[in-house]
C-alpha cells in the first residue's frame, strides 16, 4: 500500500485523528491538482487495477472523471488509446462484478460517459459497440456486463441526452451529435441487446433484465419507434407487464417502456395508428390486482388518446377512432384512480386528464353521461377523508388540523373537475348528489361521517356554479334537494365536520328560502336546534351564530311572524353568553366568531319598525337588563376588589360590552330618537352604565377598546343626545394613551366630527388641547428613532397614528371647525400644528398626506384671512403663509427632483398646490405677488418674461391653464439649475 493509498483510506476514516485526517485530505488534494494531469490519470488507473479498498476505488474514479472533464485537451494524443483500453478493462473486469458496490459501478459509468461525450464518434467511433456485452458469457460475467452497460446508458441519458433537465448550448450540441451517431451506427445493435438480454435474464436474473429495460425506457423517446414497437419487442414487453409471475421490478420496467412508446412524440395520425396497434385491451381486461400495478400505464394511454381526439376532432375518422380507444380505457382509469395509492399513480396527472376530458364535452351523449357519473364517483372517493382521522377531525387536534389542510389542498383540482361536470351535466350532478344524500341519511351512527361530509360539500360546491336566479327559482332538482337539505338529520350530525359543512350549505341556498317562504321554519330549525346554535361543539355553535346573523340580514321582515318563538329558542343561548367564564381558553376562540353575532342577529330582528313598539321595548329590555345587571354586579365588586385586564371579571365585562355593541347594530337613529324614543332611553341608560365602567377601570386597555367601539355605535344611533356625556368620556379615553389607543381614539373623534360637524365645536374646544398634547408626545421624533429598520409593528402603528392625526386635522378644517385651533385654550398648540403641516406639505414621502396638508392650508387661508379690506382672524398667519408656505411648499418643494410629474398622486398634489396659489392671490393680492413673483421666482433665477407670464395666468380664471404653465415653468427651471441648487 503506497503513500497515496494510505492517505485516501485515512482521509475517509471518520474515526481517525482529525489533524491526521486533515493532512491526509490535503495530500490527496495536492496529488489531484498538482503536476501533469495525465499523471493523475495514470495513478488513478493504477490504483483501480490493484487496490481492493472501496474508498480508494471511489477516490480514483472521481479523480479520473474530473480529469477527463477538466483536462482532456491537455492529454498527450499517444496516451488516449491506453485510456480507452483501461476503461474497457475496468468495464469488463472486477469492477463490474455483482459484489462491487453500486456507487462504484455508477462512478465508472460516469467516467466512460464523460469520454464518450468528448470522443464519440469522431475519435472513438466504436465506443458503444465496444461496450455491448457478449451474452454468450457464462454467469455471473454475462449478467454483470449487461448491468454495467445499462448503467452507462442511464448515466449517458442523465448527464447528456435527456431533455428533462436544463442544458447549456454546448451540452445540447453534444447530445445531438451523440444521438445522430448512435442512430446511424449502433442503435439497432443496442436495441437487439435490450431484447436479447431481457429475454435471457427475465427468469434467471430479473433485476438485470429490469435494469436493461429501464435503460431502454430512457432512450425510446428519441430512437426510431419501429425498433421497439414491433412484432418482436411488444409481445415481450406485454408478456412481462401482464404476466402474474413477473417480479414487481421487472413488470414496472416493462410498463415503463410501454409508456415511453405511448408518449413518443409524433404527428397525430401516426400516433393513433401506434396506439391502436398496442391493443391495450389486454391490459384493461386484467384482474383488478394486476391492473392496479399498471395504473400509470393505463392513465398515460388514456391521456394520449384524449390528446389525439382533441387535436383531430370527432368529425375526423382518426379522431373518432381515438375516441373509441379513449372510451375503452375509461373504466380502467376510473378503477385505478379510485383504488390506487399516490405512489402508484400521480393524482395530479389523472386529475388533469379528467379535467381535459370533461372540457371536451358540450352536449354529453348517454354514454358520456354514464362516464361523467363514474367521474363523479371518482371525485367522491378522492374527496373522502380517511376514517382513521375521524376522531382527530372532530376535536381538531394537531393531527386533525394537518389532515384538514392537506385535504383542502388535495380538493382544489377535484373541485375544478366538478365545476366542469356541473356545467355540462347539471341534472346528472344533482341526481348524483341526491342519491348521496339519501344514502348518507340512512347510514347508522358515526359510520357515515365521511360520506355525509362529501355529499354536503358537493351540494355546496354545486351551489357555487349557479346564478342567484338559479338558486332562487330552484333550478333543476333543487326544489327537491333544498327541502331535503333543510329537513336533513344525519345520524352523524354531532361530528364537527358534518355540522359545519351542513350549516355552510344551508346558508348557500338561503335565497331559495327567500323566494319560497314556506320553508322558513325549516331554515330556522337548521340554525337554532342541535344542528346549529345548540350544537354541542362550541366551534359549530359559534359558526351557526354567525351564519344565522347572515340569514337574518337576508330575510329580515319575513322573520317577524316567527319572532316570539325565535327569541324563546335563543333565550338560553343569550343567558349562557353572560355567564361564561371568558378566561377559559376553551371558551374564548380565536377570530371574530365569539358568539356575539347572535346578539347582532337579535338586534336586527327586534330593531325593525315592523315590530310593534311595545313588543320592541319589551324584547330590548329583556336583553339589556341581564347584561346591565351583570355589569352592575362587577362594578359593585370592584369597590373591594381590584381587577386587571387578565382577570375573569374584566374579560366578562369586555364580552358583555361586545354583546351590547352587536345588539345595537340592528337599530338606527331615526327609530331610536324619533319613532321609538323609549328605545333611545334604554340605550342611553346602558351607555351611562358602560361609561361608569370606563371611569372605574380607565387603565384596562382591552376593556377601553371595547368601550370605544360601543361609543362608535352610540354616536350613530343616539345622535345629539349623546353630547352630555361625550366630553368626560373622551377625556377618560385619553388617559395614559399609547399608540394603539390613540389610533382608536382618533377614529372615534373623526367619526364624531363627520357626523355632528360644527355642533361638536364646544366639545372639541375642551378636548383638543389634550388630543394635541398626547398626539405630539407620542409622535415625537424620538418615537420614530426608537423603531429603526422601518418594519416593526411599533413603527407601523406610529405611521398609522400619524396618518390619522392628519385626517383629524383635515376633518376639523373641512367641517368648518378651524376656529377650534385658535380658541384661547387651544392656541398653545397652534405653532406646533402649523410647523407640522408645513413640513409635511413640503417634505413627506406620502404624496396623499402632502395633498391633505395643502388642502388644510387652503381651508385655513379661506377661514382666517380676510380680504384686503377686512381684518384677519389670526394676526401673523398671513405672513406665515406668504413667507413660509408659499415659498417652501409651492415653489421649492416642487422644484425638488423628487417631485415626479409622472406619478398620479404627485399630479393630484400639484393640482392642490395650484389651487392654493390661486386662493393666496385672491386673498392677498399684491402681498403675494411681491413675495412670490418678485422675490421667490427671482431667487431661483426665473426669467423675467416667464415670471410675467405666470403673473398674467394667475390673474385669469383658467386654473387648468395656470397649472399647465406652472409645470412647464418648473421643468424649465430644473433644467437651468442642472443640480446646482438643492431645493428644500
Amino acid at each position: 500500500m503506497d503513500e497515496l493509498e494510505q492517505a485516501i483510506i485515512l482521509a475517509h476514516d471518520p474515526s481517525s485523528d482529525p489533524a491526521l485526517r486533515s493532512q491526509a485530505l490535503a495530500f490527496c488534494t495536492g496529488v489531484r491538482t498538482s503536476g501533469n494531469p495525465f499523471d493523475v490519470v495514470r495513478r488513478c488507473l493504477d490504483l483501480l487495477l490493484r487496490s481492493p479498498h472501496a474508498p480508494v476505488l471511489f477516490w480514483s474514479l472521481q479523480s479520473l472523471h474530473d480529469s477527463i472533464v477538466a483536462s482532456y485537451s491537455s492529454f498527450p494524443p499517444s496516451t488516449l488509446p491506453s485510456l480507452r483500453s483501461s476503461l474497457l478493462s475496468l468495464f469488463s473486469g472486477p469492477l463490474s462484478s455483482p459484489s462491487t458496490p453500486p456507487f462504484l459501478k455508477n462512478k465508472l459509468a460516469q467516467c466512460i460517459t464523460a469520454l464518450i461525450r468528448i470522443e464519440y464518434p469522431a475519435i472513438w467511433p466504436t465506443a458503444l459497440i465496444d461496450l455491448i456485452p457478449n451474452l454468450n458469457l457464462q454467469p455471473p460475467a454475462g449478467p454483470a456486463l449487461s448491468d454495467m452497460f445499462a448503467r452507462v446508458l442511464v448515466v449517458l441519458d442523465d448527464d447528456l441526452l435527456s431533455q428533462d433537465y436544463p442544458r447549456s448550448p454546448a451540452e445540447l450540441s453534444d447530445a445531438m451529435r451523440v444521438k445522430d451517431a448512435m442512430r446511424t451506427q449502433c442503435i439497432s445493435q443496442v436495441v437487439r441487446h435490450w431484447f436479447n438480454a431481457t429475454t435471457l435474464y427475465r427468469i434467471s436474473d430479473p433485476s438485470v433484465a429490469a435494469a436493461v429495460l429501464d435503460a431502454a425506457r430512457r432512450h425510446i423517446t428519441w430512437i426510431d419507434i419501429g425498433l421497439v414497437a414491433n412484432d418482436a419487442f411488444l409481445p415481450l414487453l406485454f408478456d412481462l407487464a401482464i404476466s402474474p409471475v413477473t417480479v414487481s421490478g421487472l413488470r414496472l420496467a416493462a410498463a415503463g417502456c410501454l409508456q415511453s412508446i405511448i408518449l413518443k412524440r409524433m404527428d397525430w395520425r401516426p400516433k393513433i395508428s401506434l396506439l391502436r396497434s398496442l391493443n391495450l385491451n389486454r391490459v384493461f381486461s386484467l384482474e383488478p390486482g394486476l391492473l392496479i400495478k399498471l395504473a400509470s400505464l393505463v392513465t398515460t394511454y388514456a391521456s394520449e388518446t384524449l390528446e389525439c381526439y382533441r387535436k383531430l376532432g370527432s368529425s375526423d375518422p382518426d379522431g373518432a377512432s381515438s375516441l373509441e380507444l379513449l372510451e375503452a380505457s375509461l373504466p380502467s382509469v376510473f378503477y385505478v384512480t379510485e383504488n390506487c395509492q399516490e405512489d402508484e399513480v400521480d393524482p395530479t396527472f389523472v386529475f388533469d386528464f379528467l379535467s381535459n376530458y370533461v372540457s371536451t364535452m358540450k352536449n354529453p351523449s348517454e354514454k358520456q353521461l354514464l362516464y361523467l357519473g363514474q367521474i363523479l364517483q371518482v371525485i367522491r372517493s378522492q374527496m373522502s377523508y380517511d376514517q382513521t382521522y375521524r376522531s382527530s377531525l372532530d376535536v381538531l387536534d394537531k393531527i386533525g388540523k394537518e389532515e384538514e389542510d392537506q385535504m383542502a389542498e388535495h380538493r382544489k383540482d377535484l373541485f375544478s373537475i366538478f365545476r366542469g361536470i356541473c356545467r355540462v351535466a347539471p341534472d346528472a350532478t344533482q341526481m348524483f348528489i341526491r342519491n348521496m344524500l339519501i344514502s348518507s341519511l340512512s347510514s347508522p351512527g358515526e359510520s357515515g361521517v365521511e360520506d355525509a361530509e362529501v355529499a354536503l360539500t358537493m351540494l355546496y360546491r354545486y351551489g357555487e356554479t349557479l346564478s342567484e336566479e338559479g338558486i332562487k327559482n330552484g333550478f333543476g332538482h333543487l326544489r327537491e334537494l333544498v327541502p331535503m337539505l333543510l329537513m336533513a338529520r344525519f345520524s352523524c350530525h354531532k361530528h364537527r365536520l358534518v355540522a359545519l359543512v351542513y350549516l355552510e350549505t344551508v346558508t348557500k341556498y338561503m335565497k331559495f328560502v327567500q323566494e319560497n317562504t314556506q320553508y322558513i321554519p325549516h331554515l330556522l330549525g337548521a340554525f337554532l336546534d342541535e344542528r346549529g346554535i345548540h350544537h354541542s361543539n362550541i366551534y359549530v355553535s359559534r359558526r351557526a351564530s354567525y351564519l344565522f346573523m347572515k340569514a337574518v340580514k337576508l330575510l329580515k321582515t319575513k322573520l317577524v311572524p316567527y319572532l316570539d318563538s325565535l327569541l324563546q329558542s335563543l333565550q338560553d343561548t343569550v343567558a349562557m353568553f353572560t355567564c361564561l367564564d371568558w378566561a377559559n381558553k376553551d371558551v374564548k376562540l380565536s377570530g371574530t366568531e365569539d358568539g356575539s353575532q347572535i346578539f347582532e342577529a337579535i338586534g336586527l330582528l327586534i330593531g325593525m319598525e315592523d315590530v310593534p313598539a311595545e313588543k320592541q321595548s319589551n324584547y330590548l329590555a329583556a336583553l339589556l337588563n341581564p347584561l346591565c345587571q351583570q355589569m352592575e354586579l362587577v362594578l359593585s365588586d370592584a369597590k373591594v376588589e381590584r381587577i386587571d385586564e387578565t382577570s375573569t371579571k374584566a374579560l366578562n365585562l369586555q364580552q358583555i360590552i361586545v354583546a351590547l355593541n352587536a345588539l345595537s347594530k340592528g337599530f338606527n337613529e331615526r327609530l331610536v330618537m324619533s319613532s321609538r324614543p323609549a328605545v333611545g332611553v334604554m340605550f342611553k341608560q346602558t351607555l351611562d352604565l358602560v361609561l361608569r365602567v370606563l371611569s372605574i377601570f380607565p387603565n384596562v386597555k382591552p376593556l377601553r377598546s371595547k368601550i370605544t367601539s360601543f361609543l362608535h355605535r352610540m354616536i350613530d344611533i343616539l345622535g345629539l343626545s349623546i353630547f352630555p356625556c361625550l366630553t368626560m368620556a373622551l377625556k377618560q379615553l385619553l388617559v395614559d394613551n399609547e399608540v394603539k389607543d390613540m389610533v382608536d381614539f382618533l377614529l372615534l373623534v373623526n367619526q364624531m366630527i363627520s357626523k355632528f360637524k360644527t355642533s361638536v365645536g364646544s366639545i372639541l374646544e375642551e378636548v383638543y388641547p389634550d388630543i394635541a398634547s398626547r398626539a405630539f408626545l407620542i409622535l415625537s421624533q424620538d418615537a420614530f428613532q426608537a423603531c429603526p429598520g422601518g418594519t416593526t409593528e411599533e413603527l407601523r402603528e406610529l405611521q398609522e397614528l400619524q396618518k390619522l392625526l392628519y385626517t383629524f386635522l383635515h376633518v376639523m378644517a373641512s367641517n368648518d371647525l378651524s376656529y377650534v385651533f385658535i380658541a384661547p385654550n387651544c392656541r398653545q398648540h397652534l405653532d406646533a400644528v402649523m410647523q407640522l403641516l408645513l413640513y409635511t406639505s413640503c417634505s413627506h414621502k406620502d404624496m396623499q398626506l402632502r395633498k391633505a396638508c395643502v388642502q388644510i392650508f387652503i381651508k385655513l387661508i379661506k377661514d382666517w384671512c380676510g380680504n384686503p379690506s377686512s381684518e384677519d382672524k389670526l394676526p401673523g398667519f398671513r405672513s406665515f403663509v406668504i413667507e413660509k408656505f408659499a415659498s417652501n411648499c409651492c415653489l421649492y418643494s416642487v422644484l425638488d427632483k423628487s417631485f415626479d410629474f409622472r406619478d398620479a398622486n404627485t399630479l393630484l398634489l400639484f393640482s392642490e398646490i395650484m389651487t392654493a396659489q390661486k386662493v393666496m392671490y385672491e386673498k392677498f393680492r399684491d402681498e403675494f405677488v411681491m413675495n412670490f413673483v418678485s422675490k421667490n421666482l427671482s431667487t431661483v433665477h426665473c426669467p423675467q418674461d416667464m415670471a410675467e407670464q405666470y403673473y398674467q395666468k394667475l390673474q385669469d380664471n383658467d386654473l387648468k391653464a395656470l397649472r399647465s404653465f406652472y409645470q412647464s415653468l418648473i421643468e424649465n427651471l430644473r433644467h437651468k439649475q442642472n443640480g446646482s441648487l438643492v431645493f428644500r
